[in-house]
C-alpha cells in the first residue's frame, strides 16, 4: 500500500479506433480549480477496482456509460501524480450508451479536436493534468491530413 489516495480519469475519446475529438470537463471547484479543464473521473472508493470506479464515476458526473480501452501508460504504477497525496491512473475510452451531460463538478463538456495541438494545450487545464494531457496526444496514433507536414 502506499498510502496514496487511487484516483482514475476517463480520456473520453469519439472513437477508439478512429480518435478524432477528446471529452473535456470544466471544473467548479475547489476555488483553486474552478474553471480549469480536466477529465472526468474521481476518487476509487474502498472495494472498487480502479475500472469499476471509472465507470462509475462517469456515469455519476456525465450520466454515460462507456467502453474502456488501453490505461495511458504513466511513469509510475500508482499513476500520474496530481500532489503530494494522491496519484490518477487515466484510461481511454468511447461513449456506449447516453448524451454526456455535466452533471457533478462540473459547468461544462465540451469535445476538442485532439489533431489540433494548439487547442488542446491552450486549453486551461489543471496543472497536474497537463503532463497527462502531453501523453496523451503523443500515444494517439493521430492521422494527419495532408498538406500538414511542414
Amino acid at each position: 500500500m502506499t498510502g496514496l489516495i487511487n484516483v482514475v480519469g476517463g480520456a473520453v475519446l469519439d472513437s477508439l479506433a478512429e480518435p478524432g475529438r477528446l471529452l473535456v470537463a470544466r471544473r467548479t471547484a475547489p476555488p483553486q480549480f474552478a474553471g480549469m479543464w480536466e477529465f472526468p473521473g474521481g476518487k476509487v472508493e474502498s472495494g472498487e477496482t480502479p475500472e469499476q470506479a471509472l465507470h462509475r464515476e462517469l456515469l455519476e458526473e456525465l450520466g454515460v456509460t462507456v467502453r474502456l480501452g488501453a490505461e495511458l501508460p504513466a511513469s509510475s504504477a500508482s499513476g500520474w501524480p496530481l500532489n503530494g497525496r494522491a496519484a490518477m491512473r487515466v484510461w481511454f475510452a468511447e461513449l456506449a450508451d447516453g448524451a454526456p451531460r455535466p452533471l457533478q463538478d462540473h459547468d461544462e463538456l465540451r469535445w476538442i479536436d485532439i489533431r489540433n495541438r494548439e487547442e488542446v494545450l491552450g486549453l486551461p487545464w489543471i496543472p497536474a493534468d497537463f503532463p497527462i494531457v502531453e501523453a496523451l496526444l503523443e500515444a494517439l496514433p493521430i492521422q494527419l491530413k495532408p498538406g500538414l507536414l511542414h
